[in-house]
């Protein structure tokens, strides 16, 4: 298609049937005829060319034929309504789409497209079935929020949820609501005192009286959401759990990250879309984070096919999107059905690669055992790694202190901080003596370690409730060491949403502390590593144990913990390994 010219129409309405308009900027080529829509809700401004275009060239859409429609959701800038995170988005995203296809330069036919926010925005809307809507590419988006978003195997996500609320809701809600230029001058410059010193909004407890959002009187929903109980039926309502995703019956192309907070709910997305959708999934995880989609992440160049602008040297986002959509949208054959469903990056060698499934139906899944005699502290500790099971051996010991947390160091996060995303060195954090450190022997061949990971730890802590941390580490020759990906369990709900009630205090306990996933070659001469703690700040509140935590506590106590590492007791970590004939 040759299209000369774009118009843009600013502010288009879109009644809702509770009579609330949202607003949207309109992008459609210069003629007569009928389009195929892709629409996208955001609560970050459409008319902010990085939040309304981000990764994707929208130019480029309506130049190949589309209208691109931008909006506000709910209660943020341009369109009317209260805002509360996700609330609202199911259906108001059900009736947008069905306005975007009545519009009369529509042909009828909606897709969705957006990251994050408005990844999810389209997941919700499709949970509703809307008869219009063809096909959606969420990219690095939510599910359930309890799981890696604002809660995480029972700890919050302090680091993101405060950054979120200070930086992308804060400014427009202050906007809003203070109409008197003096007045909001003055709460704009508290909010740039706030933002500025964001290192010690996250270091204030407890979380629940933090005066900071109150005192710019915004983000209510901010201590709403801090009372909900994990097992209360409004995260049902807030979420999309498997129920939900059963109900969406649309394709769609999920897009992830390797050092994204969000990768674990985007690869359950496709695992659940796949399993009860009748409709083709695909998924895609490159080495990127967050909205990054560059070829270097944190302190790691992974070369400029891992890139937006030339992914594995053949295409960018954009033509992606472009594939997909005209595959649903226009009937056209793009062959991209004929690709195989998982692609994913794989760090080390620094490959892409097409695969039938995920997780890998290759995987050999390799118990790695903790083994030290009983010094494992710092990585200049007696740990080791090895696939050998334990015999008797001794067990190792940290203490745990609330006023001294280990500081998040790379890894999947989501705050305003320096140095705090993707692969960091971690050789400086290593040196803490409240962090245990497990490695192998230096590796003779290349070993792959592709899929899902998780570490069984047996620990004893005198605390009446703690958590475990756990890390993996790529080493190179040089000693450089570089972050793969982490978890973390609160041992209050080490089994569930339900808090556990029983005292743990002096018990050995098997903690399973789910890391996710990752994608990476340990290249002949490398090491395996792997660090257990107790803490990691602030991407995750801080246990004070005593029964309370950053949220709600005002007093402290360190811990003791030991860790067990046995034949009766076998630490491990659970390693997704590809045979290297196979790989």
């Amino acid at each position: 298609m040759n299209i000369h010219k774009i118009v843009l129409e600013k502010n288009v309405p879109c009644q809702l049937s509770d009579n609330t308009i949202l607003y949207a900027d309109v992008y459609r080529p210069d003629d007569d005829q009928q389009h195929p829509v892709l629409l996208t809700r955001l609560p970050y401004n459409k008319s902010h060319p990085f939040y309304s275009h981000r990764y994707l060239d929208t130019n480029r859409l309506v130049e190949n034929g589309y209208v691109v429609i931008v909006q506000d959701v709910r209660g943020r800038f341009a369109s009317e309504g209260d805002f509360f995170p996700f609330k609202y988005e199911g259906k108001d995203g059900f009736e947008a789409v069905e306005w975007a296809a009545e519009l009369p330069y529509s042909n009828g036919k909606v897709g969705m497209y957006g990251l994050s926010y408005y990844g999810f925005t389209q997941l919700l809307a499709a949970a509703e079935n809307p008869p219009h809507l063809k096909a959606i590419f969420p990219a690095q988006t939510f599910n359930d929020l309890r799981e890696g978003s604002f809660y995480q195997n029972g700890t919050y996500g302090l680091g993101l949820n405060i950054t979120w609320a200070l930086e992308s809701i804060a400014p427009d809600a202050i906007k809003r609501k203070f109409t008197d230029p003096k007045e909001y001058q003055q709460k704009m410059r508290r909010l740039a005192e706030l933002i500025d010193n964001i290192e010690e909004e996250f270091r204030f407890f407890p979380l629940k009286e933090w005066p900071a959002l109150k005192e710019l009187g915004v983000a209510n929903y901010f201590y709403e959401m801090l009372e909900y109980d994990l097992k209360d039926k409004v995260w049902d309502e807030l979420s999309l759990g498997v129920e939900k995703l059963k109900g969406i019956t649309v394709p769609a192309f999920h897009l992830g990250g390797w050092y994204d907070n969000l990768l674990s709910p985007t690869i359950a997305n496709y695992l659940h879309s796949k399993e009860n959708v009748n409709q083709p999934q695909k998924l895609m995880i490159g080495p990127w984070t967050h909205g990054d989609f560059s070829s270097q992440i944190g302190q790691r160049k992974f070369g400029q096919h891992a890139s937006q602008d030339w992914i594995d040297y053949k295409e960018d986002l954009t033509n992606l999107h472009l594939r997909w959509f005209d595959y649903w949208l226009k009937e056209k054959e793009t062959k991209i059905l004929q690709e195989k469903p998982v692609k994913i990056f794989v760090m080390g060698t620094n490959t892409w690669r097409e695969e039938d499934a995920w997780p890998l139906p290759q995987t050999k899944y390799v118990p790695y055992y903790f083994h030290s005699k009983g010094k494992a502290n710092t990585r200049f500790g007696d740990g080791r790694l090895s696939i050998d099971m334990q015999g008797e051996e001794m067990t190792d010991h940290f203490i745990f202190d609330p006023s001294n947390p280990v500081p998040s160091t790379g890894g999947g996060t989501l705050f305003d901080q320096i140095g705090s995303i993707g692969p960091m060195d971690q050789r400086m954090v290593e040196e803490r003596e409240d962090i245990l450190v497990y490695a192998s022997e230096v590796l003779r061949e290349a070993m792959e370690v592709t899929g899902p990971i998780k570490v069984i730890l047996y620990a004893k802590t005198d605390a009446c409730s703690t958590d475990f941390t756990a890390k993996l580490v790529d080493v190179a020759p040089d000693g450089t060491a570089f972050n793969l990906t982490d978890g973390i369990v609160r041992s209050s709900f080490r089994n569930s949403y339900k808090k556990e009630t029983e005292s743990i205090q002096g018990q050995i306990l098997p903690y399973e502390i789910d890391l996710w996933a990752t994608s990476n070659v340990f290249l002949a001469g490398h090491q395996l590593r792997v660090e257990i703690s107790s803490s990691n700040f602030p991407r995750f509140d801080v246990n004070f144990n005593n029964g309370t935590t950053t949220l709600n506590g005002t007093n402290y106590s360190t811990a003791s913990q030991t860790i067990y590492h046995n034949e009766v007791y076998p630490s491990h970590i659970l390693l997704p390994v590809i045979p290297c004939n196979e790989n």
